[in-house]
């Protein structure tokens, strides 16, 4: 390869998905492997630019030119080093970040930007396997003890940055299984669950204790957070969910998206739950209602399950398929983005406002709905307008709101504890991620709102690294 000419001979390519006839028939990963010759001319594509805007893209700031580089010239475990001085789980980003690097790389200005979210994953693949991840415990302890409330990636990036500069740390998590929305909010599809216990397993070897069942407020006392630990960080991310307030709403059959998607790998993992208690797509009509990541879990899984129909409203306009002019380069790019979710089926309807849930015998059949408009107030704010004689009904058997969250629970430990919040409903905190309690801190989604697992871990840095400082000074 000629690696100075590598980003104009060679173009980009990805792994080939498995056909849509066979991975809707089971809950195995989407993609097929990549062959190492391939990863290695992927990587030559990297310019190796005076200024990486990739870095901008990056909220972990991930080394990306450097260990690009490596995996050309094939010095994987150099590579690895790099990778891991920013990032502690790359194979989950690797796996579910939308890559924001990806629209800054310097080539996406006109052509195909490098697969930066492919060579993170296969470093850390091929590191595994050559098994050069291993536990890392501190050689001394500081005697200090933090407590870190939720085990989604933030939590758990804190807990390992914070244990590995000798604090001794356990983290407390009210669900039954450790890894938060990685546990039970992705499907298996987009990740298989082996990623996520062995770096459990890590976790746990360098030496960090991981209590599931463990209700902060409930059946852990707060008083026995702030009398037993010298810090307490809050990474219960943001899982209060908006509602759609519309007649018919009571009606049977219309779930919260993350009901849905919980129980569902609540199965996947085992667990029995009668058909009484489990929201099941088959033979449905189903329609999903919101069209971020979650939406597109719901409709991934309503595939699986075998959905007669699957539909998805969005109130918005379609995006369009190119940057617009007011949406330049390096910023992420607002355009339409189709998942393997997508590609697998379903109807996606936009600038559809609903309505009205209609019903019979208590269960909804039916949307009613509108063609909308979304128009700009006097202070620049979006506001709905609806088409006038554009009203109809969407068949309806099964209905699920995936159309984002407020932000923490605000009763439990939040309330508990008395820590503010925004007007946005995220925990307040300063600019060192301490909230109005001194010694309690808060990260990822539930001080930051809704948003990207990558924000997630570089947020659980971030605070990992406030909370030391508070640590060393502290009596």
């Amino acid at each position: 390869m000629d690696r100075t000419r590598a980003f104009i001979e060679i173009g980009r390519v990805t792994p080939p998905r498995r056909p849509v006839a066979e991975r809707v028939s089971d809950w195995k990963e989407v993609y097929r492997p990549f062959p190492e010759e391939t990863v290695r001319q992927q990587a030559s594509r990297c310019m190796d630019c005076g200024i990486p805007f990739c870095h901008n893209g990056c909220p972990l700031g991930n080394l990306i030119p450097d260990w690009n580089d490596l995996v050309y010239r094939g010095r994987w475990r150099e590579a690895i080093d790099r990778l891991h001085a920013t990032n502690n789980f790359p194979e989950w980003t690797g796996k579910l970040c939308p890559a924001p690097c990806e629209d800054s790389c310097v080539l996406n200005i006109n052509s195909d930007p490098v697969t930066i979210k492919q060579m993170e994953w296969e470093i850390i693949k091929r590191s595994w396997e050559e098994g050069w991840i291993r536990a890392q415990p501190p050689k001394s302890r500081t005697g200090k003890r933090v407590a870190v409330v939720g085990s989604g990636p933030a939590g758990l990036a804190a807990a390992q940055q914070l244990n590995r500069a000798g604090h001794v740390v356990t983290v407390f998590e009210r669900d039954d299984r450790i890894g938060g929305l990685l546990r039970y909010g992705i499907p298996e599809f987009k990740m298989d669950k082996a990623l996520l216990e062995r770096r459990l397993r890590q976790l746990a070897e360098e030496g960090i204790e991981l209590l599931p069942n463990s209700n902060v407020g409930d059946n852990v006392s707060v008083e026995y957070l702030r009398s037993e630990y010298h810090a307490v960080v809050l990474a219960t991310g943001a899982l209060k969910p908006r509602d759609l307030h519309v007649p018919g709403r009571e009606l049977g059959g219309i779930h919260m998206a993350m009901e849905y998607l919980t129980l569902q790998n609540r199965r996947g993992e085992g667990d029995h739950i009668p058909d009484d208690q489990f929201i099941s797509a088959k033979g449905k009509h189903v329609v999903i209602i919101g069209g971020g990541d979650t939406g597109a879990d719901c409709l991934g899984t309503a595939h699986r399950q075998g959905a007669a129909s699957v539909r998805s409203l969005q109130w918005r306009a379609a995006p369009p398929m190119e940057r617009p002019p007011d949406n330049p380069w390096p910023l992420w790019a607002n355009i339409l983005r189709t998942s393997s979710a997508h590609e697998e089926g379903g109807e996606r309807q936009f600038s559809v406002l609903t309505k009205e849930f209609v019903g019979s015998d208590g269960h909804v059949r039916a949307i009613r709905a509108s063609r909308a408009e979304v128009e700009r107030d006097a202070s620049g704010r979006p506001r709905v307008v609806e088409e006038p004689g554009s009203e109809h009904e969407i068949p309806a058997d099964l209905v699920l709101l995936a159309i984002g969250f407020h932000g923490p629970e605000p009763d439990g430990v939040v309330a508990r504890l008395g820590v503010e919040l925004t007007e946005r409903g995220a925990i307040r905190t300063d600019r060192q991620k301490m909230t109005n309690v001194p010694g309690v801190f808060a990260a990822g989604d539930a001080s930051r709102g809704q948003s990207l697992i990558v924000w997630a871990i570089a947020e659980g840095r971030q605070v990992a690294d406030s909370v030391n400082r508070y640590l060393q000074t502290a009596a």
